[in-house]
């Protein structure tokens, strides 16, 4: 991580129920952490935290086919949702299972 530049964070011990060691969490950061068997193996067992304007910007525009298109319309309507809250619900959901199977 640059030296020059630092986001707040919490270390602390994790129970034995939670699998012991450390973990490190940035507040500012929801979801960024990272654990280890002592406080310096979970500092760098975490990824290189990016500084603020290097973040991608979340928009991206993906051509699907308009049958697609149409299907996902209807469920959005179905849930009452927008058709971009029900495609993020969906990558979010799909990226999740691939993770914890991953583990």
């Amino acid at each position: 991580m640059d030296q020059n530049f630092k986001y707040s964070c919490k270390l602390r011990p994790l129970k034995v129920d939670e699998g012991g060691g450390w973990l490190i969490v940035f507040p500012d950061l929801p979801g960024c952490m990272s654990d280890g068997e002592s406080p310096e193996e979970a500092i760098a067992n975490g990824r290189e935290i990016p500084r603020p304007g290097e973040m991608p910007s979340g928009k991206f525009v993906a051509r699907i086919p308009r049958s697609l298109h149409v299907r996902l319309a209807a469920r959005a309507k179905q849930e009452g949702v927008s058709m971009n809250a029900l495609v993020s619900t969906f990558l979010a959901e799909s990226l999740g299972r691939r993770e914890s199977t991953e583990l």
